[in-house]
C-alpha cells in the first residue's frame, strides 16, 4: 500500500442535502489525499434508485465548489477509472458476484418478500436476519428455479465460525465474531448492486487506497474485508471518523439532527454562515492539530492535516462556536469583500434605495456574527420605525425630555449650515456643537441619533447614520423628531 499513490474517494448518494457529517467526510478525504500528495475522487453512488432525489447531484457539485474541494476525477471531469456514477457501471457488478458464486463465497437466494417478511414477523428478535434458507440448495434445485425464471438475489456466504479482524487507522485492531455477520445481499432482484457490494468493487477497480467514512460503518467492515479476501484483493487502509453529536435541551447529547438546528451545508449558508467558516469549524470536529491552533484556511489544512490527529471520541456540534468562527472570518475580510458577501442582505433590506454599500459595510462588519442579521440591523435606513419620544431619555448621555428638544434643535441648525455633507464634516459639526453648548459629545449626539434612526441600538453612531442617509433624508427625520418632542 505504501508504494501506491494515495487515492481517496467521496461517494455520496444523491438523496438530498449535504449533511455536515457528509461534508466533514468529504473534507477529511480531500485533506488526507492532498496532505499525502494523492488524488481525491468524486463518485456518485446512486444504486438505490428509489431514494434518488431530483437535483441532489447538483447540490453535491455546488457544495464541493462552494467550500473549495476540487476533485481530481469525477462524473463531470472524467478520469481513467470511469464511469464515476454507479448506475452507469451496473453491468460490471454481476460478473463479480457470479465469480463469488463459483468460488462458493456467494449464492443465489430465491426467497420471496412475503417469506422474508414472515421470518421477521415470527421472530422474537427484531434484529434477526435471513435464515440462510437458500444457502444449502443443490445445483440442480438452483438450475430448476432459474429455468422457471424465478427472481433471485445474490447473497454473500459468510463464514459461520471464527472471527474477522481488521485494522483501522483511528480505532486500531477490531475483531468481530463471524456468527454475528448476516448473509448480506450483493445483487438485488432488479440487477442493481447493494451499497456494500458496489462500494468494494468500485473502490478496488478505482485503485482507492484509503477508505474514509463514519464510525457507524465499523460493523460493516468485516463484510467488506471478506469480499476483498474472497477476490484475493489488497485491503485498503480504513479510517473511520467519530460521530458528530448535537446538544439536547436537557444537556444530553445525541446524534446531530434537525432538532438541534441547521444540519446541512445549504441550511448553514442560509442561516448566514460563510462557507470558509463552516469548513474551518467542521475540520476541528474530530481532528485536533498538534499546536492547538483554531483558525485554518483550506490551504493551511492541506499542509497541517494528519491522520494521527483524528479522535475516537464523538464530536459535539456547537453552534455558538461556529458563530465565533463566522464572526472572526467576517472581521478578517476587507470592507469590499464583506460588502460583496452582504449584498443579498443589503438588497433584501433596502430594495431599490440607493445608499453607499461600502459605508454600510464599514459600520456593520465588526458587529456582524451571521449575515442573516444584516437586514434587521439596517432596516431603519429604508424605513424609520415608529418610536416613542421616551427613547430620547438616556441616563448615560444625560439627556431627558426637558433638554432633548433644545439639543436637537441646535443640532438641526448646525447641520443645516453645512455646505459639505460627509462623515468628517458631520463629525466636526456635532463635536463643535457639544463644545459650544458645553456638554459632552454623547449628550449632543444622542437626540440626533434617535431622531435619525428611531432606535437605541444601531450599527454606527449619529455621524455614520447621517452620512449614509444623506442630507435631505437626515434633516427630514431630524425635523420630525423635533416635532415629536415638542408635540
Amino acid at each position: 500500500m505504501s508504494d501506491k499513490k494515495v487515492r481517496t474517494r467521496f461517494a455520496p448518494s444523491p438523496t438530498g442535502f449535504m449533511h455536515v457529517g457528509n461534508l466533514r467526510t468529504a473534507l477529511y478525504e480531500y485533506l488526507i489525499a492532498k496532505s499525502l500528495g494523492g488524488d481525491f475522487v468524486l463518485r456518485i453512488e446512486d444504486t438505490d434508485q428509489e431514494r434518488k432525489v431530483e437535483g441532489a447531484v447538483d447540490i453535491i457539485y455546488d457544495t464541493l465548489k462552494a467550500v473549495g474541494l476540487r476533485h481530481d476525477e469525477g462524473p463531470d471531469i472524467g478520469g481513467q477509472y470511469g464511469p464515476y456514477v454507479q448506475s452507469e457501471r451496473k453491468d460490471m457488478y454481476i460478473p463479480y458476484a457470479e465469480e463469488l458464486i463459483k468460488k462458493d463465497k456467494a449464492y443465489r437466494c430465491f426467497c420471496t418478500k412475503e417469506r422474508l417478511d414472515g421470518l421477521r414477523a415470527d421472530s422474537d428478535d427484531p434484529g434477526a436476519g435471513y435464515d440462510r434458507h437458500c444457502r444449502g440448495l443443490s445445483q440442480q434445485e438452483v438450475q430448476e428455479l432459474l429455468d422457471k425464471g424465478t427472481p433471485y438475489v445474490i447473497r454473500q456466504k459468510m463464514p459461520l465460525e471464527g472471527t474477522t479482524t481488521f485494522e483501522d487507522a483511528v480505532y486500531g485492531t477490531i475483531s468481530v465474531d463471524n456468527s454475528e455477520l448476516q448473509d448480506q445481499i450483493l445483487i438485488k432482484a432488479d440487477g442493481f448492486p447493494t451499497y456494500n457490494f458496489a462500494n468494494v468493487i468500485d473502490d478496488h477497480t478505482m485503485n482507492i487506497t484509503h477508505v474514509v467514512r463514519g464510525s457507524e460503518y465499523l460493523s460493516s467492515t468485516p463484510k467488506y474485508n471478506l469480499l476483498y479476501e474472497a477476490f484475493g484483493w489488497e485491503i485498503p487502509t480504513y479510517i473511520h471518523l467519530p460521530l458528530i453529536m448535537g446538544k439536547n435541551d436537557d444537556g444530553t447529547i445525541s446524534k446531530l439532527s434537525k432538532r438541534h438546528g441547521a444540519t446541512s451545508f445549504e441550511d448553514l449558508v442560509r442561516a448566514g454562515f460563510l462557507p470558509e467558516a463552516v469548513v474551518n469549524y467542521i475540520a476541528l470536529l474530530g481532528w485536533a492539530p498538534k499546536d492547538n491552533r483554531e483558525m485554518f484556511t483550506l490551504a493551511d489544512l492541506e499542509k497541517n492535516f494528519d491522520i494521527s490527529g483524528i479522535s475516537k471520541s464523538p464530536a459535539v456540534f456547537d453552534y455558538d462556536k461556529l458563530e465565533w468562527f463566522n464572526a472572526e472570518y467576517i472581521k478578517a475580510m476587507t470592507t469590499e469583500q464583506f460588502a460583496q458577501a452582504a449584498k443579498p442582505y443589503f438588497d433584501k433590506a433596502l430594495g431599490d434605495i440607493l445608499l453607499d454599500r461600502i459605508k454600510l459595510a464599514s459600520i456593520l462588519q465588526q458587529r456582524t456574527v451571521r449575515l442573516t442579521e444584516i437586514p434587521e440591523k439596517i432596516a431603519f435606513f429604508a424605513q424609520q420605525p415608529e418610536y416613542d419620544k421616551e427613547l430620547f431619555v438616556n441616563k448615560k448621555s444625560k439627556t431627558n425630555l426637558e433638554n432633548a428638544p433644545g439639543l436637537l434643535k441646535a443640532g438641526i441648525e448646525a447641520l443645516e449650515a453645512l455646505t459639505v455633507w460627509d462623515h468628517d464634516s458631520i463629525h466636526d459639526c456635532l463635536i463643535g456643537l457639544a463644545q459650544k453648548l458645553e456638554v459632552k459629545n454623547g449628550t449632543a449626539m444622542w437626540p440626533v441619533r434617535i431622531a435619525a434612526s428611531g432606535m437605541t441600538v444601531t450599527p454606527g453612531g449619529a455621524v455614520e447614520i447621517l452620512d449614509i442617509l444623506g442630507r435631505e433624508e437626515s434633516l427630514s427625520r431630524l425635523h420630525k423628531g423635533l416635532e415629536k418632542l415638542e408635540g
